[in-house]
């Protein structure tokens, strides 16, 4: 079985890979842990001071996706010791690049976070969210995982 666990610090992430740690998995199963590192887009303007804030975000959301990544593999391997767990970090548009990531890695499940939940109508209605794209474009069933009630929000 192949498992691609998209994750991105949040609380809702955070549920996502306690939900895959605890299951238990057949011996072989794959778990690819993925984040999109997604800086602020860069905008040309005349005096080129985007330039180096552009650069500045990329490589600070780099270093942020792979430590979030490096932190789920952890976890899954002291807690999912049947699988194979390997980490990817990706930059651009995260709601394309998780489908398309699933797609090329072959993945029977995509698990990802709710991204929205506790946060009020306008979030859960977001069209441009992760998981709803992933739900209704992964060549892959998919699991939204929610955080538990009394850990909403995070802390």
């Amino acid at each position: 079985m192949k498992v691609l666990l998209a994750v991105d610090g949040s609380p809702d992430s955070d549920a996502a890979i306690e939900s895959v740690a605890a299951r238990p998995w057949p011996a072989g199963t794959e778990i690819e842990i993925l984040s999109v590192a997604h800086p602020f887009p860069l905008i040309p303007e005349p005096t080129m001071m985007g330039v180096a804030a552009h650069s500045e975000s990329q490589a600070y959301q780099i270093e942020r996706a792979r430590k979030i990544v490096d932190s789920a593999a952890a976890t899954m391997r002291d807690l999912a010791a049947t699988s194979t767990v390997t980490t990817t970090v990706l930059e651009g548009s995260p709601k394309h690049l998780v489908v398309d990531e699933a797609e090329s890695f072959g993945a029977d499940l995509l698990v990802v976070g709710s991204q929205g939940h506790g946060r009020g109508r306008g979030h859960r209605f977001h069209l441009g969210s992760v998981s709803h794209a992933a739900a209704l474009h992964a060549p892959c069933s998919v699991e939204i995982v929610r955080p538990r009630a009394d850990r909403a929000g995070g802390s």
